[in-house]
C-alpha cells in the first residue's frame, strides 16, 4: 500500500490508485481515519510528533532563512508514517507544486493559499505599514499556531535567569532537556 498524503508521484505507482480522484487526504480526514482504527491517544500523540518534527526543523535552519517582514514562504512537508505511526521526515520543499491533478486537489490547494493570504494580509486585504502583523484567530483558517515565538522568547529568559542563579550557587549550570 502506498500512502503519502500529497505526493501524486509516489501514489501513482500504488494498484489502489483513482486517476479519476487521486488518492490525496487532507491532514483532517487523516487524523479522522487514524482516530476511527487507532484511537484518539494514538492520533494525538502522532500529530504531536509530526509538529515537533516541523518545529524543530524550521528551528535547525532559521539561522539561514531570509528573514524579510515583506515577504513570506509556504513550505510544503514530505512526511511519511511507519506502521508504528511513527513520523519520518523525507523532506521539506521551500516552494510545493500548487499544480492541481483532482477537484479535491484544487479545492485543497484553493484553500492554502486562501488560509495563507488570510495570515499575510491585513482583514481589509490592503497593506498598511500600521498593521502590527498579528492575524487574528479567525484569520489562521486551517493553520494551526505551533509555537508562539514571544511566548518561547519569555520562557527562554525566565530559564536563562534561572540557570544564572544556580549557576551561582551550583556547579552544574543549565542542561539538555
Amino acid at each position: 500500500m502506498y500512502v503519502h498524503l500529497t505526493n501524486v508521484s509516489v501514489q501513482k505507482h500504488g494498484g489502489e490508485y483513482n486517476t479519476l480522484h487521486g488518492g490525496k487526504w487532507s491532514v483532517q480526514n487523516l487524523a479522522l481515519y487514524l482516530e476511527g482504527t487507532r484511537g484518539k491517544e494514538v492520533t494525538d500523540r502522532l500529530f504531536g510528533a509530526i509538529s515537533w518534527l516541523i518545529v524543530h526543523s524550521l528551528r535547525a535552519v532559521a539561522p539561514v532563512m531570509a528573514s524579510d517582514r515583506h515577504c513570506f514562504e509556504c513550505y510544503g512537508y514530505d512526511i511519511i508514517i511507519d506502521n508504528a505511526l511513527k513520523p519520518w521526515l523525507v523532506e521539506v520543499n521551500a516552494s510545493p507544486s500548487l499544480t492541481s491533478t483532482t477537484v479535491n486537489d484544487r479545492i485543497l490547494k484553493y484553500k492554502l493559499i486562501d488560509n495563507i493570504l488570510s495570515v499575510v494580509l491585513p482583514p481589509d486585504g490592503v497593506p498598511d505599514v500600521r498593521w502590527n502583523k498579528v492575524p487574528s484567530a479567525d484569520a489562521l483558517g486551517n493553520f494551526e499556531l505551533l509555537i508562539d515565538e514571544e511566548l518561547a522568547a519569555q520562557d527562554e529568559q525566565h530559564q536563562n535567569s534561572s540557570n544564572n542563579a544556580h549557576s551561582k550557587t551550583s556547579k552544574m549550570g543549565s542542561r539538555w532537556k
